[in-house]
């Protein structure tokens, strides 16, 4: 049978598990098996478990769990309500203040805890209820969070980076710095829609009040003092330090990020435990229960898509459909729009975390013949992942988002990110001709050897 007929056959075989409801982990790795059964020699299923650990004994794959636990012990606090609570005191102010601190909380808080979903819980639990108090629209408010809550896999801590740093052979240094640039255009789009978005509502409330009297929320002004403004912070900064560290600590070459990983977990633990009184067992135990939880799961998943990956090289599926991409010879931006229209594709129906390790041996290898720095395209290949993530089926954070606030109809959910969807396009478009956003920073602190 030649390649190409194995690699249909694999790609269905893939497509097949998946719609038969199989959870993604075992669909891969009972595909993988599959196939080294029938097509590989009889004594490699003799070595499955050699591969899968040498595929994942890396020491980057190890910073994780670490920064699963400080995430998970920083969204079982309070702190993102206490986030948010500053942001919207110090920004209430400025018109659609109230939306554009749920984004810049949402912004702070992903850096924090290197989350999607305990973004859009921590801080859509107490800015959606805010934003709708005041008059927002449900799907407005909505939206907001869901589309915040996506810079936890763009802005450092980033899981979705570390896969792609070991998957693209990148440095993950570079990869993290890569990805302030950017974070920073996309909370810059997302305010500046918040206000637009805001302006239109409110001229709306105010002429349905001039017309017939129609009271609304949004028309109101909130007030706060200054002390009231600075008694916000205490519970706050001590977060915004840590985030300071731990960056320092991994760009100032004072720690590997495995280590500034178990630093920032043991110190989110330290500050929960003294600003919130988290620090008895039966506190504690959820958020170490969590953390094994989705580590085990995240684990599960990178290991069986590396052995899928690892099948797919061995039968030469992979170096096949590079060198057949390579020899259809596109210009090096149509390439770029086919490879980002498949990543937009498989995220109606993966995560970002398979996404990256079963097309990366595919589509690196022609990226990188056509000239196009991988630092630079993981980045935007991440923020093309991040639409996934609010744009229907799968659309995690949409469904996250339902969770939180179940009365919202799923219909204004999935119409109130739309615009953010296209604003994420904007931001690629961006990057595309203006790539020095996300890669001065790299390039000035740590520039690669030639």
């Amino acid at each position: 049978m030649s390649v190409a007929a194995i690699g249909f056959l694999y790609a269905g075989a893939t497509l097949s598990a998946m719609l038969a409801g199989i959870p993604i982990a075992f669909a891969l790795g009972f595909v993988a098996l599959a196939f080294m059964y029938v097509f590989m020699p009889g004594a490699s299923l003799d070595t499955v478990a050699q591969n899968v650990y040498e595929e994942m004994a890396s020491i980057t794959l190890l910073s994780i769990p670490l920064f699963i636990l400080k995430g998970a012990a920083i969204g079982r606090s309070r702190a993102g309500q206490d986030l948010y609570s500053a942001m919207h005191a110090w920004m209430h102010r400025i018109p659609g203040g109230l939306g554009i601190a749920n984004v810049f909380a949402c912004a702070l808080f992903a850096a924090m805890a290197g989350s999607s979903p305990a973004t859009c819980s921590a801080i859509g639990s107490a800015g959606i209820p805010e934003m709708r108090k005041r008059g927002y629209s449900p799907g407005f408010a909505a939206g907001i969070i869901a589309a915040g809550g996506t810079l936890g896999i763009l802005l450092p801590p980033s899981i979705t980076m570390i896969l792609y740093a070991v998957a693209a052979e990148q440095s993950l240094g570079r990869l993290f710095l890569a990805g302030i640039g950017p974070g920073l255009l996309l909370v810059a789009l997302f305010a500046t829609w918040s206000v637009y978005r805001f302006r239109a509502e409110y001229a709306a409330a105010k002429d349905a009040y001039e017309r017939h009297g129609t009271p609304s929320a949004i028309l109101a002004e909130d007030t706060y003092s200054m002390r009231q403004r600075f008694s916000t912070l205490p519970r706050v900064l001590p977060f915004v330090i840590l985030l300071t560290g731990v960056m320092v600590a991994l760009y100032g070459g004072y720690a590997t990020p495995s280590e500034t990983a178990g630093l920032g977990g043991l110190l989110a633990l330290g500050l929960i435990a003294i600003i919130y009184g988290v620090w008895r067992p039966r506190d504690v135990n959820p958020i170490l229960a969590a953390t094994l939880r989705e580590s085990t799961m995240l684990m599960l998943i990178i290991g069986m898509s590396l052995l899928y990956a690892y099948v797919m090289s061995y039968l030469h599926i992979s170096q096949s459909a590079a060198s057949a991409i390579v020899a259809m010879q596109l210009s090096p931006w149509v390439l770029l729009v086919t490879i980002l229209g498949l990543v937009i594709l498989l995220g109606f129906f993966l995560p970002p975390v398979s996404i990256i390790l079963m097309t990366a041996p595919i589509i690196l290898p022609p990226l990188k013949a056509a000239g196009f720095d991988l630092v630079w395209f993981g980045v935007v290949m991440t923020i093309t992942m991040e639409m996934g993530l609010i744009h229907p089926p799968v659309g995690l954070n949409i469904f996250v988002i339902k969770n939180i606030a179940p009365d919202i109809p799923l219909k204004d959910i999935i119409w109130g990110t739309l615009p953010f969807v296209i604003l994420m396009a904007v931001a690629i478009l961006i990057l595309c001709l203006v790539p020095g956003i996300a890669m001065w920073l790299p390039n000035w602190l740590l520039p690669t050897t030639r």
